[in-house]
């Protein structure tokens, strides 16, 4: 709604709006681009116009919604999942997306992993076994070194602080 709000005040005529695309029906001038960029920027939305940078926001995008919104994580390999859902190989995807954010698709998964692992930690509704089931780790002995190395605590340790923080996932 922003941007499409935003498009309106400029007068640029659009076709469809999508998660991080919009088509536009004629040629944008720079000075609409930069009023456009500003008008995100005030709303806290970024303008991307470059293709690689697009393609790297929707690789986050798929990993914050295979981990955090769809019911269970896919059945074949986070790689395949990706490279299917983006039709781009997978050794390109992982090369672009380590060049623009510094770190790896798969480190980016395990951060957003340990984030859900938290977060059912914190609701106390499944045990450590249930939470490594639902999120395909091999083992519960897994899960833990994993949680471990990216908050220093174990999972049975964060469960018993009183300040449970959490990280938004912006901030993943």
């Amino acid at each position: 709604m922003i941007v499409k709000s935003a498009l309106e005040n400029l007068g640029i005529a659009y076709g469809t709006i999508d998660l991080g695309v919009v088509e536009v029906k004629r040629p944008v001038t720079e000075e609409e681009r930069t009023k456009l960029h500003d008008a995100l920027i005030i709303s806290g939305l970024q303008l991307l116009d470059n293709k690689k940078a697009v393609l790297v926001e929707k690789i986050k995008t798929i990993v914050i919604e295979m981990i955090h919104y769809d019911e269970e994580l896919p059945k074949i390999k986070n790689s395949d999942y990706i490279s299917q859902k983006l039709e781009h190989n997978y050794t390109y995807l992982a090369n672009l997306f380590s060049e623009a954010t510094g770190t790896t698709i798969e480190h980016f998964i395990i951060k957003h992993k340990i984030e859900k692992v938290k977060e059912l930690l914190l609701y106390d509704e499944l045990t450590l076994t249930q939470i490594s089931y639902r999120l395909k780790y091999s083992s519960v002995a897994h899960l833990s070194n994993q949680f471990k190395k990216e908050t220093g605590l174990t999972p049975t340790f964060f469960k018993k602080l009183q300040d449970k923080r959490r990280n938004n996932l912006e901030n993943v």
